[in-house]
C-alpha cells in the first residue's frame, strides 16, 4: 500500500511542481491538462494541470489545479512531512521552503533532534524533521 498527498493549487500547479522538483531533485511526470477534456472550466484555464505527479528518491505526491469555482483553504488541511538525515541539509531545506512563506516554528533543536514547521510561498504547510 502507498499513501501519498494530492495537493490542490489555484492555477499555479506547474510553477509549484517546477519549484518542488528543483528543490527535491525530483521529476514532474504524467502531466495532463484540461485541454480536450469534457470538464466545465473557462477557456483560459484549459492549459492548467488537471493532474500531475512529482517523483524522485524519497519524494512522491500528486497535484492539480482545482477548477476556479472549487473552494480551497490555503493548505491548512495537510502538512507535508520531510525526514532528513543531516542537520545542515534539513536546515537548508527548511530555509528554502519558508522563503517567501511563513515560519510557524523556527528550525531548532528539540528533544528528538531538529524540527521546523512553515508554509511555503504557495500556502502548503511543511514539517522538516532531522533526528540528529
Amino acid at each position: 500500500m502507498e499513501v501519498q498527498a494530492y495537493l490542490a493549487f489555484r492555477g499555479n500547479c506547474q510553477e509549484a511542481l517546477n519549484y518542488y522538483g528543483e528543490l527535491f531533485n525530483a521529476e514532474v511526470r504524467n502531466k495532463q491538462t484540461y485541454e480536450g477534456k469534457n470538464i466545465d472550466v473557462p477557456e483560459n484555464y484549459r492549459n492548467k494541470l488537471q493532474h500531475a505527479e512529482l517523483r524522485g528518491k524519497g519524494v512522491s505526491f500528486m497535484a492539480y489545479d482545482a477548477a476556479p469555482d472549487t473552494p480551497l483553504n490555503n493548505g491548512n488541511q495537510i502538512h507535508m512531512s520531510i525526514d532528513v538525515k543531516e542537520k545542515n541539509e534539513a536546515e537548508n531545506l527548511f530555509n528554502k521552503l519558508s522563503n517567501g512563506g511563513q515560519v510557524q516554528q523556527k528550525f531548532a533543536e528539540q528533544e528528538w533532534g531538529h524540527f521546523g514547521r512553515c508554509s511555503d510561498k504557495f500556502g502548503i504547510n511543511w514539517m522538516v524533521n532531522c533526528n540528529s
